[in-house]
């Protein structure tokens, strides 16, 4: 099932340090920021992002920046009646929505309609977490050097049993004799 991926722009970024003191120096680089980083994360998945901000032009303000589609609600119109509009939308079509944001009255207006809901700190860490292959050769490495004795940091004391190479199960005791 495709699955649309919401995210309440000025809420991403008043929540989190990063962002809100770039917004402080230059609240236009603090978008583009938060954009480059969703262009990064969800370039080579099937999920359709959409990043809604408040904004004050007469009419709504829709651009894209590769695959991700940018909003500005139009004046008097709030980002959370955008994002309760696509969630309303994409439900119609079938698809599935994942929204971030921290605001409770959204959060709740989302999930009342099936959408999956999320706080802006899951979203920021899973933006900048390592991608799974490099994370896995990472908690390699840091295995092999336990194992074989060059981590200056590991203390075999800290170990209740001998250290296994990773992947290999314990094989219970033999009770053949012969």
């Amino acid at each position: 099932m495709n699955s649309d991926l919401l995210v309440d722009g000025y809420n991403v970024i008043k929540n989190n340090l990063m962002f809100r003191s770039l917004e402080i120096k230059n609240p236009a680089e603090a978008r583009k920021l938060l954009i480059q980083q969703l262009k990064s994360r969800y370039r080579h998945t099937t999920y359709q992002v959409v990043v809604i901000f408040d904004g004050d032009h007469t009419r709504e303000q829709v651009s894209h920046d590769d695959h991700v589609r940018i909003i500005f609600s139009r004046q008097g119109e709030t980002a959370d009646s955008v994002i309760i509009r696509l969630m309303a939308e994409a439900r119609k079509l079938g698809r599935k929505v994942e929204m971030y944001s921290d605001d409770e009255e959204i959060r709740s207006s989302v999930a009342e309609q099936g959408g999956s809901i999320h706080t802006t700190r899951q979203l920021t860490t899973h933006l900048n977490a390592a991608p799974r292959d490099v994370a896995q050769r990472s908690y390699h490495r840091q295995a092999m050097r336990r194992i074989y004795g060059i981590d200056p940091s590991y203390k075999p004391d800290d170990d209740l049993e001998p250290p296994r190479p990773p992947g290999k199960k314990k094989r219970k005791p033999s009770h053949h004799h012969k």
